[in-house]
C-alpha cells in the first residue's frame, strides 16, 4: 500500500518528509557516514573475463533532491489539498499530487542526524564471519553488522557444523582440483595464497589490517591473472592500471573506494617494477582512508575494507612495502607456459572456467565450510606468528592453515627482503663502503668524494663498482642529499650492516660510519 503524505507549506513540507524518512518510508534506506544511501540494483551486469572488472550486482547511491524526488514518487503519494469551485458554485476540496521542489528537498536531506535509520557500514559480495563467529550468509542487511550482503553467486545455505565429510571434500577441491596445477615456486606461495582467498571472509571477525598481496612470476602466462580472479569473481574486483607517480596513485586509490567491490587489482605492471609508494604503504596500514574528495573541495573519510593485490612478472618492492605485503610467486620453470597440455590437469583452462557463477559457486562453498569448520573447533589460532600491524591477520589465518593442514604460511618472508629493491641497494652499498673503509668515521663530504669514478686517461674506474647509493632518480648524491639519505638510515641494520651517526671531534660536522654484526 502506497503511503499517503499530505504536505503544506514550505516548513511543515520539510517536518513531513524528514518524519516519514526517518519512520523508514523508502525501502533499503540507510545512513552512512551522516547521509541518506538507498540500495538499488545495477543494470546491464555482463559476464567478465578475470582480467576485467567484476562490480557487486548492487550500489549504495548517495540520495540527492533528485533521486528522493524519484523514490517518492515510486513509493509514496504526496499531495496537497486545494480547492475549486464544484459544480454548484460552491468551493470543494481535492487532492492534487506533487513533487516538492528541489530547495525543499535540498533541506530534507541536509541533516547529518537520521535517528532511527540502520547504519550501513559496507556492502560485501560473499558471506563474511560476524564477529561473533556465526556466518552472515543471509542476502540483504544484517542488522548485527551494518553490512549488505549482495552476492555475486546464490549461494545455498552453508550448515553451521559441515559434516566431516563435507570437510574433506573441500579439502579435496580446492587443494587436490582448483589449486592443483599452479606452479607455485614454494609451499608458502600456495598456503599464502589460500589465506588471500579467505581473507575477505574473516576480515569482519579478525578485526585485523590487511597485507598487501603481491602475485608474480618468472615467466608471463603462468597463471597470475587466474589466482586474482579467484577473490576478485567472488568479492567484486575491480582491475587497475597501476600509477607510477603517488599522486595519481592517490587518486586512483580514492575513486575506486567509492565503488563497491572488496577486491582492487593493479594487473600486468611492468616486468622488473619496484613497488615503492609512501601511499600504498600508508593505505595497507590504515583502517580508515581519508583523502579529498576528487571534484570537491571536502575530506571523505572511508573505511578501507578492501583486499589490494597487483601483479607482474619479476615484481620488486622497496621502501617499507616488504615488511607490509605477503607473496605469492610462481615459477613453470619452462619456455612457454601458455603450451602446457591441459589433458591432465584439475580443471583444465581454468582461466574460463572461474568466470562461470555456478563454478565460482563451486570454490566459495567449499572454502566457507573450511572457514565453519575452523571456526567449530573454536577458530584456533598460532600465536607464536608475528607481522607487525597484520598480526592478528597472520595469527588467524594461520590458525585456519594449521587446522586444514596447510603449511607453509609466510615462510617466505625472506624472499620478499630478497626482491626488496631498497634494501638489496642498502646491502650492497654498505658492504662496499665497510670492505674500503672499515668502521672509519667519515663527513658526508668525504664519503661523496670517494665515491667519484677516477678518470685515467680513457679510461674510468669506479672504486665503488656500481654500488654507491643513489638517489629515487637514480643519480649520485651531491653531500647534503647524501648526509640526509645517511642520517634516515642510521640505526637501521641493512643485512649484516648498520650505519651509525655522531660528531667530530670538534663537534661541528656529522660523521658517519658503518659497524658489521659478528656473530
Amino acid at each position: 500500500m502506497t503511503t499517503r503524505l499530505q504536505i503544506g507549506s514550505g516548513p511543515e513540507t520539510i517536518r513531513v518528509l524528514k518524519a516519514a524518512l526517518v519512520d523508514g518510508l523508502l525501502p533499503d534506506t540507510y545512513v552512512s557516514a551522516g547521509s541518506l544511501v538507498h540500495m538499488e540494483a545495477v543494470s546491464g551486469g555482463l559476464a567478465t573475463a578475470a582480467d576485467e572488472d567484476s562490480p557487486l550486482p548492487v550500489s549504495a547511491s548517495m540520495v540527492n533532491p533528485a533521486g528522493l524526488a524519484g523514490l517518492l514518487a515510486e513509493h509514496a503519494y504526496v499531495y496537497r489539498l486545494k480547492t475549486r469551485k464544484s459544480d454548484t458554485g460552491d468551493p470543494e476540496m481535492f487532492e492534487d499530487e506533487v513533487t516538492p521542489p528541489r530547495d525543499i528537498l535540498s533541506s530534507v536531506l541536509a541533516g547529518k542526524t537520521w535517528p532511527g535509520v540502520p547504519p550501513l557500514r559496507g556492502i560485501i559480495g560473499a558471506p563474511v564471519l560476524r564477529r561473533d563467529g556465526t556466518l552472515l550468509q543471509r542476502p540483504g542487511y544484517d542488522p548485527a553488522t551494518g553490512l549488505y550482503l549482495a552476492s555475486k553467486v546464490a549461494l545455498p545455505p552453508v550448515p553451521d557444523e559441515p559434516t566431516p565429510e563435507q570437510v574433506n571434500e573441500a579439502r579435496t577441491f580446492l587443494l587436490g582440483r582448483f589449486l592443483r596445477d599452479f606452479p607455485w615456486a614454494s609451499a608458502a606461495d600456495r598456503a599464502n595464497y589460500v589465506a588471500l582467498l579467505a581473507t575477505p571472509i574473516l576480515r569482519h571477525f579478525t578485526r585485523s589490517l590487511t597485507p598487501f598481496a603481491l602475485i608474480d612470476a618468472t615467466m608471463p602466462s603462468s597463471g597470475k591473472t587466474i589466482l586474482t580472479a579467484g577473490p576478485g569473481m567472488l568479492y567484486g574486483q575491480r582491475v587497475m592500471t597501476w600509477a607510477y607517480s603517488d599522486e595519481e596513485l592517490r587518486k586512483s586509490i580514492t575513486a575506486v573506494l567509492a565503488e563497491q567491490v572488496g577486491v582492487v587489482i593493479w594487473d600486468n605492471l611492468a616486468e622488473g617494477s619496484v613497488i615503492d609508494s609512501a601511499v600504498l604503504a600508508q593505505l595497507v596500514t590504515s583502517g580508515v582512508w581519508s583523502d579529498r574528495q576528487l571534484g570537491a573541495s571536502r575530506n571523505i573519510a572511508t573505511v578501507n575494507d578492501r583486499l589490494w593485490m597487483a601483479t607482474g612478472n619479476n615484481l620488486q618492492v622497496g621502501g617499507d612495502m616488504a615488511s607490509r605485503t605477503v607473496r605469492v610467486h610462481l615459477d613453470p620453470d619452462m619456455p612457454r607456459p601458455e603450451l602446457r597440455d591441459q589433458t591432465g590437469f584439475g580443471i583444465p583452462h581454468l582461466d574460463q572456467w572461474i568466470t562461470d557463477p555456478a563454478n565460482q559457486l563451486t570454490v566459495l562453498w567449499h572454502l566457507l565450510v573450511l572457514v565453519l569448520d575452523w571456526t567449530r573447533q573454536g577458530a584456533p589460532r598460532v600465536t607464536g606468528l608475528s607481522m607487525r600491524q597484520f598480526t592478528p591477520w597472520a595469527q588467524a589465518l594461520g590458525g585456519f592453515l594449521a587446522h586444514h593442514g596447510i603449511d607453509g604460511f609466510l615462510t617466505n618472508a625472506a624472499d620478499i627482503r630478497e626482491i626488496d629493491e631498497d634494501e638489496t641497494r642498502w646491502r650492497a652499498f654498505l658492504t662496499c663502503w665497510q670492505d674500503r673503509h672499515g668502521g672509519r668515521a667519515m663527513t658526508a663530504a668525504e664519503l661523496r668524494q670517494d665515491g667519484e669514478p677516477m678518470h685515467l686517461g680513457s679510461d674510468v674506474n669506479d672504486p665503488w663498482d656500481g654500488q654507491f647509493i643513489t638517489t629515487h632518480k637514480g643519480r649520485l648524491p651531491n653531500p647534503l642529499q647524501l648526509g640526509r639519505l645517511l642520517t634516515g638510515q642510521a640505526g637501521r641494520w641493512r643485512g649484516d650492516h648498520v650505519i651509525r651517526a655522531g660528531k667530530n671531534d670538534r663537534g661541528d660536522r656529522s660523521v658517519f660510519w658503518v659497524e658489521r654484526h659478528e656473530g
